[in-house]
């Protein structure tokens, strides 16, 4: 609770949907099992679970686009070594004010 409390005052949310894509019938399109954190906030969708169905739209837009074998662009090793310094330091304050 705690995380997900730095999290959503990180990115300005009041709440957090965990989208976890495990297969491709799950809308998982890399080799890997992984988890979506999307920051939420009152009011951006009517209903709450509509949000699936727009992960489910932009992920058939992107599929239709690119082919992701060859076109997908991984981030940087610079890109992502700087999103983790950020995590970095919001979970080192947090765990500060904890002990």
């Amino acid at each position: 609770q705690e995380v997900g409390r730095q999290l959503e005052q990180y990115h300005k949310a009041s709440s957090l949907t965990f989208a976890i894509q495990d297969g491709p019938q799950a809308g998982q399109t890399v080799p890997h099992v992984h988890i979506h954190i999307l920051p939420r906030r009152i009011g951006d969708f009517e209903k709450n679970d509509e949000i699936y169905d727009v992960i489910d739209v932009k992920e058939k837009e992107l599929a239709e686009k690119l082919d992701l074998d060859k076109d997908r662009k991984d981030r940087t090793l610079e890109e992502m070594a700087e999103e983790a310094e950020q995590y970095r330091k919001l979970f080192t304050k947090m765990l500060r004010a904890v002990s």
